[in-house]
């Protein structure tokens, strides 16, 4: 596969929220653009640290119900654990599909594809703006006339309104077998209205399309799925682990997860 040169004029969505988890795979430029971000919202850096332990409970829990395939869209860059090492802890045979199109995440891909003997994972090269694309790819994989999760964790927040951002979700939701789930996390502006718009000038100006969206444009998504208890929440209220965590209501984060009836 060929190795796209990686553009480090610029800011990059990937590296910064990874300079907000404290990892070491972000640039000058990145650095500047995230700590300007978080002195407008100071709470970015627990979103993202609580983002990524939704997407560890949220595998789990559907692990745990007997999903064996995952298809992980807008992967981002490798923090360990990564979904298959959690979702192959409880199911050794998962089989993961995980979707990007970021040069730097190609360039660690071989740390993604570290799968179980028994299990599978593949890195894809693809934008989820093209959803056919991504469905055709994932066949390869998995079965989809088989129970598919769907991951799009801090995705959707950088596809914008005239992008057809439900439209995709929609696509994607409906080339997967009925029993599939969704799961979902989006930035809001609800709780610090002022702070965030400023937040999403500072992506948009590096070339980084981005929006955040009410609770009820959030829930919007889940439309004609069965949302899992306890259904729309802010990240910290859904299904938390009390031994460790961010504390507050008003994380600035939505998530849900929702079966395919």
């Amino acid at each position: 596969m060929e190795l796209k040169p990686i553009d480090t004029s610029r800011p990059h969505s990937a590296r910064m929220y990874d300079y907000y988890l404290g990892g070491k795979d972000s640039y000058p430029v990145d650095e500047q653009a995230a700590e300007h971000v978080i002195s407008l919202v100071p709470e970015i850096r627990t979103v993202a640290r609580a983002n990524r332990s939704f997407m560890h409970r949220a595998s789990r829990l559907l692990a745990e119900r007997g999903i064996h395939q995952f298809l992980d869209i807008g992967t981002g860059i490798p923090t360990e654990p990564n979904l298959h090492q959690v979702v192959q802890s409880v199911n050794r045979s998962a089989r993961i599909v995980y979707v990007d199109h970021d040069p730097i995440v190609l360039r660690h891909a071989e740390a993604l594809l570290r799968s179980t003997p028994e299990g599978q994972t593949r890195y894809v090269e693809a934008d989820v703006l093209g959803p056919e694309a991504i469905i055709d790819a994932a066949r390869d994989t998995l079965d989809l006339d088989k129970p598919v999760a769907l991951s799009l964790v801090a995705l959707l927040h950088f596809v914008p309104d005239d992008k057809k951002p439900y439209e995709i979700v929609r696509e994607l939701v409906g080339a997967l077998a009925p029993g599939s789930y969704l799961t979902l996390s989006h930035v809001t502006g609800d709780f610090n209205p002022q702070g965030w718009a400023k937040a999403v000038d500072i992506y948009r100006q590096s070339g980084v399309p981005a929006q955040v969206r009410s609770r009820d444009e959030f829930t919007a998504f889940f439309e004609g799925l069965i949302l899992t208890e306890p259904g729309v929440e802010t990240v910290t209220r859904w299904r938390p682990e009390t031994d460790h965590g961010p504390d507050g209501d008003e994380v600035a984060l939505y998530v849900g997860v929702a079966q395919k009836p």
